[in-house]
């Protein structure tokens, strides 16, 4: 069941103390709760780390050592928290860096609040759609122990094998972590496509290729063709 607005708590990471407090009354007014309003990259990370929003609003040039992209990385591999950024500017080197959050959406300055809205009601839709059993997983071990001697860890996205690292691709990663939310059910071959890829596509070559891939490093029983419906991780 997804979250109702007011039970959506939100983290505002923004140093423009003005801006910082349109954001939070705007997020007041649409219903949505405040977790936090932080100014620095630092600062953000420790909020995440104690109090664990649902989702973070968070500038992309932030003023200190560490930028927003720094603080956006560290809170989505280490808590897959749904980060949507704000930027008054964005060349392509700090644009790469962004992407490495798999950010749910980008809002440019100065910008409407209605845009506000539709983006984070997008965002919290399509990472609800992702990852429906996230918040059931982060109360439960984030090892989970699979056949043939394999742990996947679902917090740091490492596999291994009787202790052994399993050097995975970034793909190969989000695969794992995708079905092991589901671990013993069927995932839909679009549902994970599209989770991996980011594009709505019916081409599910890339999808094949991956897993083909995938199989030649692990062994073939952890993951399951189901006939015209999907992948399922074993357990």
């Amino acid at each position: 069941m997804r979250k109702k607005n007011e039970e959506i708590k939100i983290l505002v990471v923004e140093d423009e103390t003005i801006l910082a407090l349109q954001l939070k009354m705007n997020l007041q007014k649409f219903g949505y709760s405040i977790s936090g309003v932080e100014a620095s990259a630092d600062d953000a990370i420790r909020h995440v780390d104690t109090h664990l929003p649902d989702m973070v609003l968070l500038d992309i040039h932030l003023k200190g050592e560490k930028s927003g992209t720094d603080a956006g990385r560290y809170i989505w591999q280490n808590h897959h928290i749904p980060i949507v950024y704000l930027t008054s500017y964005c060349d392509n080197t700090t644009l790469k860096m962004a992407m490495e959050s798999e950010p749910y959406g980008y809002l440019s300055k100065p910008f409407r609040p209605n845009d506000l809205k539709a983006t984070l009601q997008a965002a919290w839709y399509k990472h609800s759609y992702f990852h429906p059993t996230l918040e059931l997983a982060r109360t439960a071990n984030p090892k989970i122990q699979l056949p043939c001697g394999y742990v996947f860890d679902r917090v740091s996205g490492v596999l291994t094998c009787h202790d052994e690292s399993v050097k995975l691709t970034g793909n190969e990663i989000k695969l794992f972590q995708i079905l092991s939310e589901s671990a013993g059910n069927t995932v839909s071959f679009e549902h994970i496509s599209t989770y991996i890829y980011r594009e709505e596509s019916n081409d599910l070559s890339k999808l094949r290729n991956l897993v083909y891939r995938l199989r030649q490093k692990i062994d073939a029983h952890l993951l399951e063709n189901i006939f015209e419906a999907g992948y399922r991780l074993n357990v």
